[in-house]
Formats: C-alpha cells, sequence, structure tokens
C-alpha cells in the first residue's frame, strides 16, 4: 500500500519555475515531488510554497499544524527548508535552531521524519555576495548533527549534483530530475519502501 509523505519546503519544492516572468511553476511532471509522486510507493503531498522560511512565528506554526491534521493520518514527513531564511538575512546557526524547535514539534505527530539539506547556492542573480554561497553550503553539517541528535533520517542534497538556474538558488528541469533520483532512496530508507 501507498505511503502517504508530506513534502514541506519552499519554492524548489513547490516546483518554482525562475524562468517564467513573475514566477511560473514547472509542470507537474517536471517537478520532484510529481515524479515521486507518480511512484506507486509513494503518494506525495505537495506542501511547498514560494519564500517559504523554517516556520517558526506563531502564525506560521499555526498553518503549518492545520495543513498536516487535514492530511492526516501521514507515514512521514521530508522537510527541505532554510534557503530563504539566509536569503533574509539569517544566520546558519540561526536557521538551525528555527528547524531544531520545527523538529521537535514535528515529532509530536509520530510519523518518521526526512531532514534534507538544501544544495548549496551558487553564484547568480540572486546570490551576488560569496558570504551566501558560504552560509547555505554549512546548512549540511548543522542539519546532519541536528538529525543525528534526534535520531532522524538525513539527507545532504548538495551531494546530489543538483544543477541550479541563473539564479543561483532554483532547480532547473534537469536538476528536478536528478533530485527525484536521488531522493528515492533517502524516502526509501527513511519511510520503508
Amino acid at each position: 500500500m501507498a505511503k502517504q509523505i508530506v513534502c514541506i519546503g519552499d519554492s524548489n519544492t513547490w516546483g518554482y519555475d525562475p524562468r517564467g516572468f513573475g514566477g511560473g511553476r514547472y509542470p507537474a511532471a517536471v517537478r520532484w515531488t510529481a515524479q515521486l509522486d507518480s511512484l506507486p510507493q509513494w503518494v506525495i503531498h505537495n506542501l511547498g510554497e514560494n519564500g517559504r522560511e523554517i516556520p517558526h512565528s506563531a502564525f506560521a506554526l499555526r498553518l503549518l499544524g492545520q495543513q498536516l491534521e487535514a492530511l492526516a493520518p501521514l507515514d512521514g514527513m521530508c522537510l527541505m527548508l532554510g534557503s530563504n531564511d539566509l536569503l533574509c538575512g539569517a544566520s546558519p546557526a540561526a536557521a538551525a535552531a528555527r528547524m531544531e524547535d520545527l523538529l521537535d514539534r514535528l515529532g509530536a505527530y509520530g510519523a518518521p521524519l526526512l531532514l534534507i539539506a538544501p544544495p548549496p547556492f551558487c553564484p547568480g542573480t540572486w546570490v551576488a555576495e560569496e558570504q551566501l554561497t558560504h552560509a547555505s553550503a554549512q546548512l549540511a553539517g548543522l542539519y546532519r548533527t541536528l538529525a543525528q541528535d534526534k535520531a532522524i533520517a538525513f539527507a545532504d542534497a548538495g551531494a546530489w549534483d543538483i544543477p541550479l538556474a541563473f539564479d543561483g538558488v532554483h532547480f532547473t528541469e534537469e536538476g528536478h530530475r536528478r533530485f527525484a533520483e536521488q531522493a528515492q532512496a533517502a524516502f526509501a530508507q527513511a519511510f520503508g519502501a
């Protein structure tokens, strides 16, 4: 029986297409979440949102809680967040602290968790400062430690060779394909196939 998995993420989970004026969305067949959803072992619920930071305000946490309750029961939760926190000025340590709090809250749902560190930024129209590229590369180590401390599954998408678009942040179509291929193994390990 297919497992119900929710993917909590930002624009790279939602499927943002940076080529479109005003921010369009890749067709469903391109998005990594839809590619996993097409497999018989998963039913993927895409909770990706453009601009989503790690939920930490009372409003953001309440909204996410309502979204999750509407989908319950779940067999697993995948989280890939932190990029927008950095783009909005948070340090890697501050993003990791937000993620730790969120993981503690999500643990109450009793579903297995998979924490994915997003691919580091590369120079582009959204990433003009080298400091931002360096900060994004630090998330994986911080998230790996968090996952170990909390005994949850972890994957580092920075090791998956994901092509990013001209903005230095968003996946290309090929990036979505490669991400889906690599995520299959991470999902199977975290949630059972």
